[in-house]
C-alpha cells in the first residue's frame, strides 16, 4: 500500500502520522504530537518539527514512505517551500527560510516534502474522510482560532474562478463591520461573552459552555444567524452539495448548527453538514494526499504564492 507521512503544523504545536493513501487512512502506532513556542529560533523550531516527525518515520520504518506532505499556515509559497511569515506573531524567525531546503538536514531519513495550505489540507482530508456521502462540490471549515475555508471540486482545490472568493479564502473578505475572522472564531465568542456579562476569564467556548451567569444559547444564537448570512452566498455560488466542518468550535455544534441549517433551509438551501470529531486527522491524511499521483499531478503547478 502507498504510505506518506501527513504533519500538521500549528501555532503552539506540531503532529504527525503515517498515512494509507488508498485508505485515507492513519496507520496505528505512527501517530506522535508535540508542543513548541512558535517564537522560538529558526534551530529550535526545525529540532523541535524534526523530533516529531522522526518518531514517525521511525514508526514507518521498511513501510516504504513516499514523502512527507506538510499542512502549513500562511503567509508561505507552497509551491516553493518558502516561509513567508512577518508581522503575525508566529514563525517570524524562518521568514524567507526555505522549509524545503533546510528541514531535510534535521530528519533521519532522506525524503521529499511538499506543502499544502492548512485549512485546504483539512477540507482535503475531511472529504476523503466523508467521501461516502459523495460529495462533488465541497465547502469545508475550519471555525476554531481563525476561520479557514477550501473549496473543492471533485476532490481538487479551486482558489480561482467565478464561483470561489478570492484565493478560495474567506477570512478576509468583509462581514458587517470588520471581516469575517472576526466573527467565526474562538475571539468573537470571548468578546461577546465580555460584552454581555462584563467578566472576562474564558479561554475558548468549552468554557463558555459552562457559565451560568448569562443565557449562552443568546451568543450562539447569534453566531448561527451571522454564519448563515456570510455563508449563504458562497455555498449558493460554488453549488456546494456538502460542507465539512471542523475546528474547536465545531464541537459544540449542537448549540449552533441545528439553528444555521433552519435558517439556510428557510432560504431554499438544504445541504448535508458532516463535522469532523477531529480536525488535526483530517489535517494530517489531507497534507499526506500530496503524495497521491493523481492529485499532486493536479494541483502541484497551481499551489498559492501564499
Amino acid at each position: 500500500m502507498p504510505i506518506a507521512i501527513g504533519v500538521d503544523v500549528g501555532g503552539s504545536h506540531i503532529s504527525s502520522a503515517a498515512v494509507d493513501i488508498e485508505r485515507s487512512e492513519i496507520i496505528k502506532g505512527t501517530y506522535f504530537h508535540g508542543n513548541l513556542d512558535s517564537k522560538a529560533s529558526k534551530e529550535e523550531i526545525f529540532e523541535r518539527w524534526s523530533s516529531v516527525i522522526n518518531r514517525t518515520l521511525g514508526a514507518s520504518e521498511g513501510q516504504g514512505v513516499s514523502g512527507v506532505g506538510m499542512a502549513m499556515p500562511g503567509p508561505f509559497r507552497y509551491k516553493e517551500g518558502i516561509a513567508c511569515f512577518e508581522g503575525n506573531d508566529k514563525y517570524e524567525q524562518l521568514y524567507g527560510v526555505s522549509v524545503l531546503n533546510e528541514l531535510p538536514g534535521y530528519l533521519d531519513k532522506d525524503v521529499s516534502l511538499r506543502f499544502l495550505n492548512d485549512a485546504t489540507s483539512f477540507g482535503v482530508g475531511g472529504a476523503l474522510m466523508n467521501k461516502d456521502k459523495n460529495g462533488n462540490r465541497v465547502t469545508a471549515i475550519t471555525l476554531g482560532t481563525g476561520f479557514g475555508a477550501a473549496f473543492l471540486e471533485r476532490g481538487i482545490p479551486e482558489t480561482a474562478g467565478s464561483r470561489v472568493p478570492e484565493n478560495g479564502c474567506l477570512w478576509d473578505k468583509p462581514f458587517l463591520e470588520g471581516m469575517a475572522d472576526d466573527y467565526f472564531s474562538t475571539r468573537w465568542f470571548l468578546s461577546r461573552y465580555t460584552e454581555l456579562s462584563g467578566e472576562n476569564g474564558l479561554k475558548g467556548v468549552r468554557d463558555l459552555l459552562e457559565v451560568t451567569d448569562i443565557d449562552v444559547s443568546r451568543i450562539f444564537e447569534e453566531f448561527a444567524q451571522n454564519l448563515c448570512s456570510f455563508m449563504l452566498p458562497h455555498l449558493r455560488r460554488f453549488e456546494t452539495d456538502l460542507l465539512v466542518m471542523g475546528g474547536s468550535i465545531s464541537r459544540a455544534y449542537e448549540y449552533f448548527l441545528p439553528r444555521l441549517r433552519e435558517c439556510w433551509n428557510k432560504d431554499g438551501l438544504d445541504i448535508p453538514v458532516a463535522v469532523v470529531p477531529n480536525t488535526e486527522e483530517a489535517s494530517i491524511i489531507g497534507a499526506a494526499h500530496l503524495y497521491d499521483h493523481a492529485f499532486w499531478n493536479e494541483v502541484k503547478d497551481r499551489l498559492p504564492e501564499k
